[in-house]
């Protein structure tokens, strides 16, 4: 728990550089199924919910709340891609 604190602080404390591509931007509101939503700020909104899970996994941090991961670069804070976390069903 004492490392999803600490890399959630360092995440937050970076808030400001996050950023992504044009293609990164497309690749999120497509994933996220985004219409007329800045893909960066619906991001961040994420990551700084309160709810959010931040765990850092070689050179990215992943970050869920809301159904959603969101895949972050943690040297240049750019925004890779997101998902959304589909239900299983008793079939899969």
């Amino acid at each position: 728990m004492e490392d999803i604190l600490k890399e959630s602080r360092l995440l937050h404390a970076n808030i400001h550089r996050i950023h992504t591509t044009t293609m990164g931007a497309e690749r999120i509101s497509r994933n996220l199924n985004l219409k007329n939503t800045d893909a960066v700020q619906f991001c961040i909104n994420i990551i700084l919910n309160p709810e959010c899970m931040v765990r850092r996994k070689g050179k990215n941090w992943y970050c869920e709340a809301d159904g959603v991961t969101i895949t972050v670069n943690s040297s240049s804070c750019t925004v890779i891609t997101a998902h959304r976390h589909h239900k299983k069903t008793s079939l899969q």
